[in-house]
């Protein structure tokens, strides 16, 4: 083995030691509740949109196989994203996805949607949790122990991969959605009020998954 190839694996490991050691850190919830069989973590993904559901992930990881760069999903590239997806729907032990419709949030408002996809979410999983990890909330109607971890998604391996989950699951949603209902760019702006959206919207009025109640300043029948 020449210099520059030990150099290279050199490198090599130093990134995976670094990277198994920030996993280490987004692990501490995890490892200090230990004792619990079946961890899940929980997280949301769609309050904002202009149009489409909210999604939440409720995932269960292994506790003796981690699964390297997990990460808040804002944080990942869309290919990243996707791989992890892959990675996590092979390897967890359970893994749960809820989905509330526009109407429904329509007819509810946006947090207690969210709430509702989260309590769909676990009652998917496979195994019934011991305790939950959730960004940032208290789920309201669930017996489950749960700790709200604010900015969840980036300090716990579970809320991350919660995190992963929906936002793949609600992007293909829409990607399928453009399909269906052209003119919006809903594969691009994923129902998110970017400036080509509303301008869509404001020529073209509401389409069948537009939220009613979020298009209310842009559409004057709605």
């Amino acid at each position: 083995m020449n210099k520059r190839e030990e150099e290279r694996r050199r490198k090599q490991q130093e990134k995976l030691e670094k990277e198994m050691e920030r996993i280490k850190g987004m692990s501490v919830y995890e490892t200090e509740h230990s004792d619990c069989t079946y961890i899940c973590g929980i997280d949301e993904v769609g309050r904002g949109p202009l149009a489409g559901p909210v999604v939440a992930g409720a995932v269960i990881l292994p506790k003796d196989e981690p699964i390297l760069y997990l990460n808040d999903s804002k944080k990942l590239s869309e290919k990243k994203r996707e791989q992890l997806y892959d990675e996590i729907m092979e390897k967890a032990v359970a893994v749960g996805i809820g989905m509330v419709s526009p109407a429904r949030i329509d007819e509810i408002n946006i947090l207690q949607a969210t709430y509702e996809a989260m309590r769909e979410a676990i009652s998917k999983l496979a195994v019934k949790p011991d305790l939950l990890l959730n960004d940032a909330v208290t789920i309201p109607e669930v017996e489950i122990r749960q700790i709200p971890i604010i900015k969840g998604d980036a300090k716990s391996v579970s809320i991350a991969a919660a995190s992963i989950v929906a936002k793949v699951t609600r992007d293909r949603l829409m990607a399928e959605y453009a399909g269906v209902i052209p003119g919006y760019d809903f594969a691009k702006n994923k129902g998110y009020g970017t400036k080509a959206h509303i301008e869509a919207l404001k020529s073209q009025g509401a389409s069948p998954i537009h939220r009613r109640t979020f298009i209310k300043n842009f559409v004057s029948e709605v």
